[in-house]
């Protein structure tokens, strides 16, 4: 039985409890907030090496690092790096997005050492599985796709990004609303060009009974992947962007009737006037499901900085009701990110989602700030430190420029504020 099921019921699990705790609420709030379906718990019942992850209303933003190996770069145990070293960062949950090499030996190594959820589109491997056995994705029928995914939640993943809602319909709203960057999702696409090629509904729409027996059998959360979501800040907030999420909206409740945990993921490319108004169109459409927002990156022209532009729309996105950020590095749309592109992006977005907890409210966000300010009126280097979000990167720059009074650092040096304030008071 899933954790929806159970929490329909009046049950409050052991992975309910363990989320209560780290959240700082209670065991019934936990419980309430999934039964309504505006939290989940992601954890597939064969991942038990993982910790259950509460993502929604009232909990803190949540954090997600993408890795994976390409067709020209697959090499597994620098993508293991990239997994230790994003659980370090203090990444809530990574995703395997590999489309290259040995998939399904990096899928099964990352699970196994994993000790926080992971995610993975299945549909990418479906298409190399085709191209491998001399096939293109689009001759693949319905039934080798839901195979894919029955075997990534065999294998234990924790939730799968699904691109059900690139339909007819809302491919006929693209069409009309014409967009200068088209469809950038590779899940998006891929599901297009199977749609125009075979003349056929979406099977990820037609057969969505049979991915929700998947789902609830495994209690594998489900994503709704946003494949018409919107490549650059033109295309936002388009007809075929909100049609899209009109049908995720529609298939939420139908998850939540099966007993199928369910998020939204939304855009994308947002200027920064039309953020606040996204989260709260997905909101009210999708009624208060969890959003999983890429980004969103709130301007086209910072090649080699988005995890900046990343962070400042995934703060604003999570200030108005976004849950779950996807981390974007410095590489995006550049190239595949490094070790240290990852350890970058998850902190970037650590900060977005931290500051967002502040402005919201959420239980004990404000208590570390706190504590930085106590130590920084004491002069207290060490606490400071520790207190950081990035201690390493702290201490490395305090270490570069060492003043002579090591009270105070090279910037104000025997004009230290905070010193003058203590000779002029006394204190």
């Amino acid at each position: 039985m899933t954790q929806l099921l159970k929490a329909k019921q009046g049950v409050i699990t052991p992975e309910m409890e363990r989320v209560s705790g780290t959240e700082r609420q209670t065991p019934e709030f936990i419980r309430a907030g999934i039964a309504e379906g505006n939290i989940i718990i992601t954890q597939n019942i064969r991942h038990t090496s993982a910790k259950p992850l509460g993502i929604g209303k009232g909990l803190t933003t949540k954090v997600n690092a993408n890795i994976g190996t390409s067709g020209d770069h697959a090499d597994i145990e620098e993508e293991l790096q990239k997994l230790e070293v994003a659980i370090a960062a203090g990444a809530d949950t990574v995703m395997d997005l590999s489309v290259g090499g040995p998939v399904n030996e990096v899928r099964r190594e990352v699970l196994a050492r994993s000790s926080i959820p992971v995610g993975t589109v299945p549909i990418y491997q479906a298409a190399l599985s085709a191209r491998h056995r001399g096939k293109s994705f689009v001759e693949l029928n319905a039934s080798e796709i839901f195979e894919t995914i029955e075997q990534h939640a065999h294998d234990g993943v924790d939730f799968v990004t699904v691109h059900c809602t690139v339909t007819q319909e809302s491919v006929a709203r693209l069409k009309k609303h014409r967009r200068i960057l088209d469809i950038v999702s590779r899940g998006g696409a891929l599901m297009f060009e199977w749609m125009a090629f075979n003349k056929k509904e979406n099977p990820l729409y037609e057969h969505f009974d049979r991915l929700l027996s998947i789902a609830k059998k495994y209690d594998m959360s489900l994503s709704l992947g946003d494949g018409m979501r919107p490549g650059c800040l033109a295309d936002a907030t388009d007809r075929g962007q909100i049609q899209e999420l009109i049908l995720q909206g529609e298939l939420v409740e139908r998850c939540w009737e099966a007993g199928v945990q369910v998020m939204c993921e939304g855009p994308g490319h947002v200027p920064l006037d039309q953020v606040a108004a996204n989260m709260i169109l997905q909101k009210r459409l999708c009624r208060g499901a969890p959003f999983y927002v890429l980004g969103p990156l709130v301007t086209d022209i910072a090649p080699g900085y988005d995890h900046i532009t990343g962070a400042i729309g995934g703060a604003l996105a999570a200030v108005a009701g976004a849950d779950f950020l996807c981390y974007v590095t410095p590489s995006e749309h550049l190239r595949l990110p490094s070790i240290q592109d990852v350890r970058e992006g998850v902190i970037a977005s650590r900060i977005a989602a931290h500051a967002a907890d502040i402005a919201r409210g959420i239980p004990g966000a404000m208590e570390r700030d706190n504590a930085m300010a106590r130590c920084r009126k004491k002069l207290d280097w060490e606490g400071q430190i520790s207190l950081a979000i990035d201690p390493e990167r702290a201490r490395t720059l305090r270490e570069s420029s060492r003043p002579a009074d090591s009270d105070v650092c090279t910037m104000c040096g025997e004009f230290c504020a905070i010193k003058v304030t203590r000779k002029a008071t006394g204190t």
